[in-house]
């Protein structure tokens, strides 16, 4: 479709698809990014987006909005500015409190008789009615998307979550003209996306609760999806941006250490959360551009059906995690208590905090973060873009 972008140049824009990976709260930044590219690209055509984990999230919003690409971007990064803790999870002291009892009577002694049975950390139940009330969904259903889709505005939208009962990614998938494909353990199917696919996508493993959809149980996406960029290139883009939320330490920067001493609860889980939600993109990235690579060197009838798709990458030019450690003290009091129990000031950066970090100067600093490293990168972005 002809666009007219802010260097003043027409033409027939490639089909895009915009990949959005996980994090939580580090979310934030791939907003930023998307704001930073909008004021270069007002209008800019983006028929594919996919999402996992708090990647979902965005996703959701960005495909259910049916304004310009700058407008929806503008109004997904005023909900970011305006979020807060009790926004995503009860950070009341007494439900809080009793959250952690219950998961404590669990693990000890066990559920007793008339006691509902807690399966998170948390209680996400205020994100539920978040979203609706963002998403304009308020029977869970998330209108705008068929309407993009009528429009031609959109052609498919994909969220991934984890069957918790099969072991299965499963990438739920509203479009039109959909190619369906199925791998070991991760699959597509065709459904018309709620809040509820959102919800699922997004539930951080073992802090936040499973989501029911269907028979079944799912969680964040981000758990065994072992080829992030798979969903994207499935649907059948001509290019593909991707966002991380990883920061990648320049070329021989000696590796710091997190700790002088055993590593403490919230050091675990920042390096599984870590493992679950950034290295695998990496990792899918740098295949991608292996495969690219290799690609250039084959004659066309020789590729066995794969082709080339150009793809850009933007990642934080600052550490994220190490950026939470200022903002620690400003978690909700009774939430940063048990925060500390885990040991989160027992290590250099906060990699665990930060996905839970739903602080409004926290969320600031990402979100110009984002916007400053994409105009940095403008014309390597602007490359797969037009």
């Amino acid at each position: 479709m002809p666009i007219q972008n802010s260097r003043g140049k027409h033409g027939d824009f490639p089909k895009l698809a915009v990949a959005l990976g996980g994090g939580g709260a580090r979310a934030a930044y791939q907003a930023g990014v998307l704001r930073g590219i909008a004021a270069e690209f007002p209008d800019l055509a983006t028929p594919i987006w996919t999402g996992v984990s708090a990647g979902g999230l965005n996703v959701s919003f960005l495909a259910n909005h049916t304004g310009t690409f700058r407008q929806k971007v503008e109004d997904l990064s005023r909900l970011w500015e305006h979020l807060s803790f009790s926004d995503v999870f009860e950070v009341r002291p007494a439900q809080l409190l009793w959250q952690v009892a219950r998961v404590g009577m669990r693990l000890t002694v066990g559920v007793p008789p008339g006691v509902p049975r807690v399966t998170g950390m948390v209680d996400t139940e205020p994100l539920r009615r978040f979203l609706k009330r963002s998403l304009n969904a308020p029977d869970g259903k998330l209108h705008g998307i068929a309407q993009n889709l009528v429009a031609g505005r959109l052609q498919a939208v994909a969220l991934t979550a984890l069957n918790y009962a099969t072991g299965e990614s499963v990438t739920f998938v509203e479009g039109r003209a959909i190619t369906h494909w199925e791998r070991p353990l991760r699959k597509s199917v065709t459904t018309e996306l709620t809040v509820d696919h959102t919800m699922a996508s997004a539930a951080l493993p073992l802090l936040f609760p499973p989501v029911q959809l269907g028979d079944a149980w799912y969680g964040d996406g981000g758990i065994r999806l072992v080829a992030p960029l798979a969903p994207a290139v499935h649907l059948n883009p001509d290019r593909l941006l991707v966002i991380s939320t990883h920061y990648d330490f320049p070329k021989d920067t000696p590796v710091q250490r997190k700790s002088d001493h055993p590593p403490s609860p919230a050091v675990v889980l920042g390096a599984l959360y870590n493992a679950v939600f950034l290295d695998q993109l990496d990792q899918d990235v740098l295949q991608m551009n292996r495969i690219n690579a290799l690609l250039q060197r084959i004659p066309a009838e020789h590729r066995l059906g794969l082709r080339e798709i150009g793809t850009a990458v933007v990642r934080p030019s600052q550490d994220i995690g190490k950026m939470a450690n200022a903002h620690e003290r400003k978690l909700p009091r009774t939430f940063r208590y048990f925060m500390r129990r885990f040991g989160s000031r027992e290590t250099s950066d906060q990699d665990f905090i930060s996905t839970v970090m739903f602080q409004r100067d926290y969320i600031s600093e990402l979100l110009a973060l984002g916007e400053r490293d994409a105009v940095a990168q403008m014309d390597r972005i602007a490359a797969q873009l037009t």
